[in-house]
């Protein structure tokens, strides 16, 4: 039998489901926003970070992974946000929330600042574990995603890919848009072979990407 490249990820067993589920009942605060690298809390815990071009469901998905409705906080232009917001999460990890990439609105020496920040954050950061590229299941992979993949492999960050929305795709259109980005990945050396697709609305992946944090602090 044939193992297709980027498997989507099975559910972990009850001990690692546990983990994350004691990891995200403690408490999440947010810490700060940074506009540049000395702004940057020290690197003393494990770090994950969210990225995915604006409107991916990004905020949505931070806040249901933590159970807060309203910790991480959407901008509907592109571009308006731009700082690296920290989360502490119990006591041993920070979420990180990039900015939303894809800047149609944003003016060019907004768009190059954060570029700066994003690619001096990449390659700087010793505690970063793993970085988790989120790409809206109704759309896979477009252009604005492949120059942040290319970004991580140049900075030798490993990412996940997570997909978002799910339930708002039929079973066959999703299949497809699976295909596609499993296919756009194989070109990313700094690509864990794994999928995790969720939906913050019905819960669905939650859980699964829950204990995979959690288990970064093994690595």
């Amino acid at each position: 039998m044939t193992t297709l490249p980027f498997p989507i990820a099975e559910e972990p067993d009850a001990a690692m489901l546990e983990r994350g589920r004691k990891l995200f009942a403690g408490q999440t605060t947010f810490l700060k926003g940074v506009v540049a690298m000395s702004g940057l809390p020290p690197a003393d815990r494990v770090e994950v970070c969210f990225a995915g071009r604006s409107n991916v469901g990004k905020s949505t998905l931070i806040n249901a992974l933590t159970g807060h409705k309203a910790l991480a906080r959407a901008s509907n232009t592109p571009g308006r946000t731009q700082e690296i917001n920290y989360f502490t999460l119990a006591d041993s990890h920070y979420l990180v929330d990039l900015p939303g990439y894809g800047f149609a609105k944003a003016p060019v020496a907004v768009v190059q600042k954060w570029q700066n920040l994003l690619k001096a954050y990449l390659s700087g950061r010793p505690t970063l574990r793993r970085a988790f590229v989120l790409i809206d299941a109704r759309h896979g992979v477009k252009a604005v995603d492949r120059e942040i993949l290319s970004l991580l492999d140049k900075s030798a960050v490993p990412f996940q890919t997570v997909l978002t929305k799910a339930d708002k795709v039929k079973t066959p259109e999703l299949e497809k848009v699976i295909e596609q980005v499993r296919a756009s990945l194989q070109a990313h050396p700094a690509a864990f072979p794994e999928l995790i697709v969720t939906s913050s609305e019905k819960g669905e992946g939650i859980a699964t990407l829950r204990s995979t944090i959690a288990a970064l602090a093994d690595s």
